[in-house]
């Protein structure tokens, strides 16, 4: 394969979101969290932003996308059936010609649900891509890429014996290099305390340019994954890209301490940024770490706006903006 998963702050021809639909799944959170993806999707579509694809899947969530956002210029309202938003990780990775797709198991069995097996290659029958399906279980918030070959991953997830048993680093390397052309894979230890993905890179570190990762730093008291972020900044100081060049490593403020209703840490992360076309929109859960991580972020993103919005409710499910989004670069 001669092309590469492009870089998140590329171009983009447009950029899927995932509209809560399932009352079931989000019980008193539904109406508040489809607030919070309406506010994301208009933010997407400002004036020379994203063409938005906000998929509904149901007649009554289309309509309640409808009232939020039908008259909202640059978003498309799209009807499929999905089990839940996340399309980062039921959707396509897209590369610059074709879209690669993959076996799906709910995050190692954990949360199965119709319509997310067969999402990808809707998505991408939408985009007029040719469609690729490779037979290994791989979401896309497990990995994070440079634009060059590079993939960022963690052992937690793509080693787990839950997705892919038997996988070693080595037969984990080839099947990437053969799906989205990697040239070289990093690995990084432990993702986020709590995380039912089972550690998912794009809570941990991101790219955001080339040769630079962003990772957390612990903020306020309390923060139980303080250790993961120093263990994943330290290994990725030592770390080379796939042109040979040393890592710089920006350490952001991390959103602190947010407990569930029985005290237990929630895997909420300010890595869940959005990259997208003339802006970066990072995830505000309610913390003052939230404009910390924006200023910290600001410097590496010159040219394009700054935004944070609220996305507490749904973090409730489970993720945030990078993980109810996909995008289609040009």
């Amino acid at each position: 394969m001669s092309t590469f998963v492009p870089a998140e702050w590329g171009p983009h021809r447009a950029i899927w979101l995932g509209f809560p639909s399932d009352a079931d799944l989000w019980c008193d959170d539904l109406a508040p969290a489809r607030d919070e993806v309406a506010d994301l999707a208009r933010a997407l579509a400002g004036p020379g932003r994203e063409h938005v694809l906000l998929m509904a899947s149901g007649d009554e969530a289309l309509r309640a996308a409808q009232a939020r956002l039908g008259a909202v210029q640059g978003v498309e309202l799209i009807a499929g059936a999905f089990g839940d938003i996340w399309l980062r990780d039921t959707g396509p990775i897209f590369l610059k010609d074709q879209a690669a797709g993959f076996l799906f198991n709910g995050w190692g069995g954990k949360y199965v649900l119709p319509g997310d097996d067969t999402l990808a290659e809707r998505l991408a029958l939408h985009a007029e891509k040719p469609f690729r399906n490779n037979a290994f279980v791989l979401e896309g918030g497990a990995l994070d890429h440079d634009g060059a070959g590079t993939v960022l991953t963690t052992r937690q997830c793509l080693l787990h014996p839950n997705r892919n048993p038997g996988w070693t680093e080595a037969a984990a390397e080839a099947a990437l290099a053969s799906a989205l052309g990697a040239r070289k894979v990093l690995w990084l230890d432990d993702g986020l305390a709590n995380d039912h993905t089972d550690g998912h890179v794009d809570n941990l570190a991101r790219f955001v340019a080339p040769g630079v990762v962003v990772c957390p730093i612990a903020w306020g008291e309390g923060d139980v994954n303080g250790g993961v972020y120093d263990a994943a900044a330290r290994s990725l100081a030592r770390m080379t890209d796939a042109e040979g060049r040393p890592l710089r490593v920006v350490r952001v403020p991390s959103p602190g301490l947010i407990p569930d209703e029985d005290g237990k840490a929630i895997p909420a992360s300010h890595m869940n940024f959005i990259i997208a076309n003339g802006a970066v929109i990072i995830p505000d859960y309610g913390t003052p770490s939230a404009a910390e991580a924006l200023d910290a972020l600001r410097p590496l993103f010159p040219g394009r706006e700054m935004i944070r919005l609220p996305s507490g409710a749904i973090l409730t499910g489970g993720g945030s903006f990078h993980c109810i989004t996909q995008q289609e670069p040009e």
